[in-house]
Order: structure tokens, then sequence, then C-alpha cells
């Protein structure tokens, strides 16, 4: 397959897709990218659609999709690949980066903050105009075929001294920003997801707002449209509203008996 050039998609691909609605020129801007090549980093808060964004832009472009949750013990080797042993003696088994260059699939890196500092390095030869990947213990240098597309996420809430994208590496990707949508966006998506009647996903969508309020008060991370689609889909499930706010909503956020008290006497003013 070549990225020359790409179809319109009707509307019975439309619905194949994973599920995702345009909050800007997002896709029109990935699709460039990948057309032409060029990486690109996701900034947004935790369940702010991130994730699922790429799994749309994957199937949209028909693309594999390699997805790695990045953590602090994240090697290089677990992205590239290492030697194993096997009944046959040694091998080598291809990391998730490496099987994505050899296939031109996407490759995306969720919370590359995460990573050890040693590991995004191995990104940079994939994020300028020699898109090579060397693989020192095998000795090959893979080239990235033009269907090939690296991309990386992070929570910009997050980000500190030891845990911040260095500037050398954000400065080789496109990038853009992704917040929560607004509500009647975030309605959609909702009913989209769940198939929640338009009442409770506003008093829903309401709430969210209302929690969002006591961020960088009360509140460390903010209610996101993931744990929206949670508590819709309790609810669709015959929950009660109240308990599946709680479940859904409230206990994530915080771990705190007097915040998540507080937290409840939100959930009864705001619904009622």
């Amino acid at each position: 397959m070549s990225n020359s050039g790409l179809h319109p998609v009707d509307e019975n691909e439309q619905a194949a897709l994973p599920f995702y609605r345009e909050q800007g020129n997002e896709v029109a801007l990935f699709e460039h990218a990948w057309r032409h090549q060029l990486p690109v980093l996701i900034k947004g808060p935790t369940g702010c659609g991130k994730t699922r964004f790429v799994q749309h832009m994957a199937a949209r472009l028909g693309r594999p999709l390699y997805t790695v949750a990045c953590h602090d013990d994240l090697t290089a080797a677990d992205l590239v690949g290492r030697h194993l042993i096997g009944e046959s003696g040694t091998f080598w088994s291809d990391g998730p980066l490496t099987r994505a260059v050899r296939e031109g699939a996407i490759c995306y890196l969720d919370e590359v903050v995460e990573a050890r500092k040693d590991t995004t390095v191995v990104l940079h030869p994939l994020t300028d105009d020699r898109r090579i990947l060397p693989l020192e213990r095998t000795g090959e240098t893979l080239k990235a075929p033009p269907e090939f597309m690296l991309v990386v996420s992070y929570n910009p809430g997050y980000q500190n001294l030891l845990k911040g994208m260095k500037p050398s590496t954000r400065q080789r990707f496109l990038a853009m920003s992704f917040d929560f949508p607004d509500p009647d966006l975030e309605l959609e998506i909702l009913r989209g997801e769940t198939g929640i009647d338009a009442e409770t996903g506003q008093r829903l969508v309401g709430l969210a707002g209302a929690l969002r309020a006591l961020k960088d008060h009360d509140l460390e991370e903010a209610a996101s449209t993931r744990l929206l689609v949670y508590a819709a889909t309790l609810i669709k499930g015959g929950f009660d509203l109240r308990q599946a706010c709680r479940a859904a909503l409230i206990e994530p956020l915080t771990d705190d008996d007097a915040t998540l008290t507080a937290l409840m006497e939100v959930v009864d003013a705001t619904l009622g």
C-alpha cells in the first residue's frame, strides 16, 4: 500500500471504524503527517480520547497498530527486541517498535514521558529524514517504509523536572493538543459510545463540568470523558444513577474519605 493518497471514507466505512468524533482538524493533520512520513506527538489529559483517536486513525488508514503503554521500567530492548533462549538455542525476538517498522504499521507509545530517558533515544533515528532503526544486537539497520508512522503521547499535567520530554526529542515531532470536548460534543460521544438517552447524558456532562471545576483545587486529575462513558455504560445496564456516578466518576478520582464525601455532595447537588 502506498500512502501517496487517500480515498474519502464513505458512510459504511465510517461506521466500521472505532468510534471517534473530531474536535478540530486533527484527522486531516494526522492524515497529512502519515502521508508525508512525519512523526506525531499528542498532548492532553488522561481520558480525553488520545488513544481512541490513534485507534480510529489506524483503522481509517488501513494500517496495523502497535500500542505500547510506557512505564518506568520500559527498556530499549522492550521496544526494539532481544535475544531469547528456546528449545533450538538462541533466537532474536522483535519488539513492537521493530515489528511496526518491518510491517509499515503505526507504533503508538502512550505516556512516553514515563519511559526511561535512555529508552527514548532509540526513537531519534526514526524521527528525522533517515527514518531508520539500527538493531545493534543483530547488526541490522531497518529502513522504515513509507507506511510506517511513529506516534507518541503524554499528559502535560504530569510533567515535572524528572519526567518531562527532552526538548531535543519533542522538537522532532509534529504536535497536537487534545482537551476534553465541549458539552454538546461530549454528549454526542456519550450517546454514540453507550446509547444513553439524551437527558441522562446531559446530566452526566453537567456533572463532569462541575467536577472539572475542582481540578487543581481538591483533585489532582479531572473527571475524564472515559469515566463518563463508564458511568453511562453502568446506567444503561440498569444501575442507579447515583451508584453509577460514585463507582465510575468519584471513586477513581480520590482515595481520601473526606474528598469522596465532598464529591458525592457535588453529585447530589448537580443531579438533584
